[in-house]
């Protein structure tokens, strides 16, 4: 694309009418949901005794397999549309960030041969701004492979995580109880995941956030040649081990750096753009994504020890903390905000640890952040 039509896109893009992130009708709380939510924290909870149970340490009661940490910064440039120039992405800037690679379910020693989706977590560093809680200055973004969550609003999650509960041995029951579901295939779903190489699987955040003055969702793109190319590389059921997307993600940042957009996706209409309902893709077609920073990973090793224990049992990523210009919105998120400090809460009391806010990357054990080389630097000036 050259700079001309690259401008066009952009005016276009500008001209649009989004939604303000007060308008009426962005958030509707439903009759009864924060009885949901305190009983997804239990079922939560009790996921996390069980797992207890079988490897004596507590978890994290969803993405509990821990694939890959690394270091890297995130960049914004100061030639975004005034559009985009929200939050922290006003000005230009360079953000010290840890990332995490993880599987989504709560059990740490699932197979990974066995199709589910995979998470995608950073903490970004130096972020200015006014905070939900101003002693913790980071801002956490999460991600999800999937572009649609199937946890899709409060009661939707309680009764869902009810059904693993009661039938996640029995693949046969528990199908049963999902088919007679109206949401069947965004239930099933999970099961049937594309199961490649994490270096090229696109990440979203699933979930509405405040984008500044707007509403918007945002996504993970890989964007270097070398991680596209990996998309092709496939799991073989029969031939892979059981922890080959730790052993590929390995030899990957060993060898190479890495690169992603991360793109929003703002919201023009709440009826084909839900926020309380996480189930339903917003149509990129229709609302296209505009990449509003870039995040680079110099190569490093991507499993130390040292920071996945420290990741583990002490740190804990959560939308909430973070910029109230970027606050997490609708129903999941809401859930999110009960859930995740009582999943934090139970895991470190049954792990004897406590919960560490890192306000900065000199926190963060491990080697210091790689220096990025000549290549590295380049890619943000283009």
């Amino acid at each position: 694309m050259d700079i001309s039509s690259k401008s066009e896109d952009q005016n276009a893009m500008a001209n649009r009418k989004y939604i303000h992130w007060q308008d009426p009708g962005v958030e509707k709380i439903p009759p009864n949901e924060a009885e949901d939510i305190q009983a997804v924290a239990d079922q939560i909870n009790a996921i996390q005794k069980a797992q207890w149970n079988m490897h004596r340490h507590c978890y994290s009661g969803t993405h509990a397999r821990t694939q890959g940490i690394v270091k890297g910064m995130l960049i914004v440039k100061d030639d975004l549309p005034k559009h985009l120039k929200q939050s922290m992405f006003a000005e230009a800037g360079e953000y010290p960030t840890v990332c995490r690679y993880s599987s989504e379910p709560g059990d740490p020693g699932l197979d990974d041969r066995i199709p589910q989706p995979r998470g995608f977590a950073m903490k970004v560093f130096n972020v200015k701004g006014e905070m939900f809680d101003p002693t913790k200055t980071s801002q956490d973004i999460e991600f999800n492979s999937t572009p649609a969550l199937d946890l899709a609003d409060a009661k939707t999650t309680r009764e869902i995580i009810d059904l693993r509960i009661k039938y996640g041995n029995n693949q046969p029951e528990l199908y049963k109880r999902l088919e007679a579901r109206p949401d069947t295939d965004l239930q099933k779903f999970r099961d049937s995941v594309r199961n490649t190489h994490l270096e090229s699987t696109r990440q979203y955040s699933q979930t509405a956030y405040r984008f500044g003055d707007y509403v918007a969702k945002f996504c993970l793109v890989p964007a270097s040649e070398t991680q596209r190319k990996l998309y092709e590389e496939t799991v073989k059921p029969d031939a892979d081990p059981s922890d080959i997307l730790h052993q590929w993600l390995k030899n990957f940042h060993e060898k190479h750096d890495a690169e992603y957009l991360l793109q929003y996706q703002l919201c023009e209409n709440l009826e084909d753009q839900p926020v309380e309902y996480a189930g339903k893709v917003w149509d990129p077609q229709k609302y296209p994504w505009q990449t509003v920073a870039t995040l680079v990973i110099p190569k490093q090793d991507s499993f130390n020890y040292e920071l996945k224990s420290f990741w583990e049992d002490h740190m804990r990523v959560d939308p909430w903390l973070g910029l109230k210009t970027l606050q997490p919105l609708g129903s999941p998120n809401r859930l999110r905000k009960v859930v995740y400090p009582a999943s934090s809460k139970l895991r470190r009391m049954m792990n004897g640890r406590q919960e560490i806010h890192v306000s900065s990357m000199d926190q963060i054990p491990g080697p210091p952040p790689p220096q990025m080389g000549s290549g590295m630097r380049a890619m943000k000036v283009n």
